[in-house]
């Protein structure tokens, strides 16, 4: 029986298309079927080829798709990938692929992005996402349609499997390249494909169809959860953080949604990182006795919990430690800045005088290092900064950038904006320099 197309997706007249096509059977059988509805429909088709660079025979595919596309008046767009930074190749070069497609619907206003994913393609998602641990929308897989706002992305081969385009492609005398990594057994998805789905075929020779529905019912159910999460996002995601408090009085379903939503609009691209022991792993941050932490996360990310709230951030982004010998203005890397004045009224914790005979100049502003002190202005004896920090409820994410101002032997002037020592001077004192913190 024939492949029909036209059954799996409602074409318009004058459609503008972008068509990922690697030369794989897959794809190859998508291009074909799209040809043979052309003319009907006055598709506007433009092939999307991605060399990934990796095996000598890329070259020789790229190669043969622009000879294709010539041939068939199609218009053809490729890149290659010069090199690659992740850990995880097939993250990165699927990034890569879909950036490139993307610019691609842009440059000729396409209304869809159309790829080759099949029935088997399915199956062998929500499989691995069951594995590895997701919540419903992941389970589901992936949609045959996705509304990206000015185009969407279709895949309209999914209720075929990769045996009836590999037939198709036969009858059709279509030429196709065969990949010879989709053997390779390091892959987890070619593992599934060589052992998990031979088996559940051989129960059902239609179980992708099974999985089909199966991920449009999660589909149904999750459009529903993603409204009510959405409602309870409203007052406890503000300013890409999650409100504590506010986070502790919703439901608990809710609660671990809202966290999905915080990783994947965190991470974006790069979901393939995450599961669900990582929202597990914020959730218990979250609930847990301590009032300040974080985790370690993928990609070098943190969530950091500072009292009523937990973000997640780039641990590489952090400036670990400063120093800066100050004379008359410094400007930190919190975002303020430290200056000398002439005179001021204000007698707040963001104003210090100093006699320079009592210390020991240039005064340095750096980052607390373990074990400092500081003798607090009118009580006997030092305490911790650490301890002031905790007192003063100075969330975790902000102790170690906070400014520290020392003199040059490292006694502890001022921190400022929290606490003086007992080098600050009243303003009926003698003092020759004064510090503002703002």
């Amino acid at each position: 029986m024939e492949l029909n197309i036209e059954k799996c997706f409602n074409f318009n007249n004058n459609d503008i298309i972008v068509v990922g096509c690697s030369t794989g059977p897959d794809s190859m059988a998508l291009v074909d079927m799209l040809l043979k509805i052309r003319k009907k429909y006055n598709l506007y088709i433009v092939i999307a080829h991605v060399n990934h660079n990796v095996r000598s025979q890329s070259y020789e595919e790229a190669e043969y798709m622009q000879n294709y596309c010539n041939s068939n008046n199609l218009v053809f767009e490729t890149m290659t990938i010069e090199k690659y930074g992740d850990d995880n190749f097939e993250n990165e070069a699927r990034n890569i692929r879909y950036n490139f497609f993307e610019k691609l619907v842009n440059k000729y206003n396409a209304n869809y992005l159309m790829t080759a994913h099949h029935g088997d393609d399915l199956i062998e998602t929500i499989l691995m996402r069951i594995s590895r641990g997701s919540n419903l929308s992941g389970y589901g897989g992936f949609h045959k349609v996705v509304d990206m706002g000015n185009y969407k992305i279709v895949r309209p081969l999914i209720y075929f499997t990769k045996e009836q385009l590999v037939e198709y492609n036969r009858k059709n005398h279509i030429y196709y390249y065969v990949d010879a990594s989709n053997s390779d057994e390091n892959y987890t998805r070619n593992r599934y494909r060589r052992h998990v789905l031979p088996f559940l075929k051989n129960e059902d020779k239609n179980i992708h169809l099974k999985y089909v529905k199966f991920s449009e019912n999660l589909d149904e159910v999750n459009n529903y959860i993603v409204k009510e999460r959405n409602k309870a996002l409203k007052n406890v995601y503000v300013n890409k953080k999650i409100l504590i408090s506010k986070f502790f009085k919703l439901d608990c379903f809710i609660q671990k949604e809202i966290l999905y939503y915080l990783m994947s609009d965190f991470y974006s691209d790069d979901l393939i990182l995450i599961n669900d022991r990582h929202v597990k792993l914020i959730n218990d941050l979250i609930h847990g006795r301590k009032v300040n932490g974080y985790i370690n996360l993928p990609n070098e990310v943190i969530a950091i919990r500072n009292y009523n709230e937990l973000e997640l951030r780039k641990s590489s982004d952090e400036i670990l430690s400063y120093e800066i010998e100050f004379n008359t203005f410094a400007k930190l890397p919190n975002g303020h800045i430290i200056e000398k004045v002439d005179s001021v009224d204000n007698n707040s914790n963001n104003i210090c005088r100093i006699n320079s005979k009592d210390v020991k100049l240039p005064l340095i502003i750096r980052t607390r290092k373990f074990g400092d002190r500081i003798s607090v202005k009118g009580l006997n004896g030092s305490r911790k900064i650490k301890d002031i920090f905790i007192d003063k409820k100075i969330k975790v994410s902000d102790r170690d950038f906070w400014p520290i101002v020392v003199d040059s032997s490292g006694k502890v002037i001022w921190i400022p904006g929290i606490k003086k020592s007992k080098f600050d001077k009243n303003k009926n004192e003698s003092y020759d320099i004064i510090m503002k913190y703002r």
